[in-house]
């Protein structure tokens, strides 16, 4: 079955406020149990392969060995940009409009927009 990848993107500075991207604590808890309960879907629909939350990029750093023998690394993030990956899912679907369907439910759960990716075959 082909794999998914459903990323949720963040605005810089959110993973560093107590309740993250949600507006309240009851937002965030809200979302948890909703990520939860979703999680426990995909098991039991056979379609969870792994999911996980990332720490901030500015906690990241960048490894470069395309230097020969000379290993490089610097403080992350590796890009610049407006918003950052803070987390995700990989799921196995039948095809895109299962995994459409995912994705559409993951962002109702999360409370977030979603990315959704297949993987290379």
């Amino acid at each position: 079955m082909p794999e998914y990848l459903i990323s949720v993107w963040h605005s810089p500075g959110v993973q560093h406020r107590e309740t993250g991207p949600y507006a309240s604590e009851e937002e965030m808890q809200a979302a948890f149990q909703a990520v939860g309960e979703f999680n426990e879907a995909l098991r039991a629909e056979g379609a969870w392969v792994y999911a996980g939350g990332l720490v901030a990029p500015e906690e990241s750093v960048v490894v470069d060995g395309t230097r020969g023998a000379e290993l490089v690394i610097t403080d992350g993030p590796f890009t610049q940009a407006q918003q950052h990956m803070g987390g995700f899912w990989v799921v196995d679907a039948a095809g895109p409009e299962q995994a459409e369907d995912l994705a559409a439910r993951a962002s109702k759960a999360c409370g977030n927009k979603v990315e959704l990716r297949p993987f290379q075959t």
